[in-house]
């Protein structure tokens, strides 16, 4: 009877630890919600923070689990093949990933991307936008949509980087919110 009741405490145990991350992920960010602050560097060796872009553009805020992994290169390779017709669009976008700078640069490097990737090693903006959190180390591969005023416009959390259709997926979505500059 002793070995039933604890066993039977062990699974109330597992069914409220799964309410638990049900209801946390309830809380996560929403459209409507200000995005929040980031201040990260990109493998150009710049830092780009979002309230540089306040009053001016729009953001795009692609986050992605591991640079050079099959997924993560054929969504990035995407968006690099996209780059004209997205900058034409005149809205700041980047991929992020909690890589360190280093294989950050590399993967871009490797494949000659032409946007910069920011690096957050340490966690801390990626477990802000929910991409990181318990029971996941990497990034969701989820995609931020962020006016000028820094308001979240659009999250997207099916990104589908086996179909190679990252950029223009941006792009459709960027002129689709309003999002796109003059």
């Amino acid at each position: 009877m002793k070995r039933f009741c604890w066993r039977m405490l062990g699974v109330l145990s597992v069914g409220v630890l799964c309410l638990a991350t049900a209801r946390a992920a309830e809380g996560d960010l929403k459209v409507g919600d200000k995005a929040p602050a980031f201040s990260l560097e990109g493998t150009d060796g710049k830092t780009y923070s979002l309230a540089d872009f306040k009053g001016k553009q729009a953001v795009v805020l692609a986050w992605f689990p591991k640079a050079d992994t099959p997924g993560c290169t054929k969504e990035c390779k995407s968006i690099s093949a996209d780059g004209a017709n997205l900058k034409k669009l005149n809205f700041a976008y980047f991929t992020a990933s909690v890589d360190k700078v280093e294989a950050n640069k590399k993967f871009v490097e490797k494949y000659d991307l032409n946007f910069p990737i920011l690096s957050d090693p340490t966690k801390k903006v990626a477990e802000a936008y929910g991409v990181v959190h318990p029971g996941r180390p990497v990034a969701e591969r989820w995609t931020f949509y962020i006016d000028k005023e820094g308001i979240i416009k659009k999250i997207d959390k099916d990104v589908q980087p086996r179909t190679t259709t990252a950029g223009p997926d941006i792009a459709k979505n960027v002129k689709e919110l309003g999002l796109a500059g003059e």
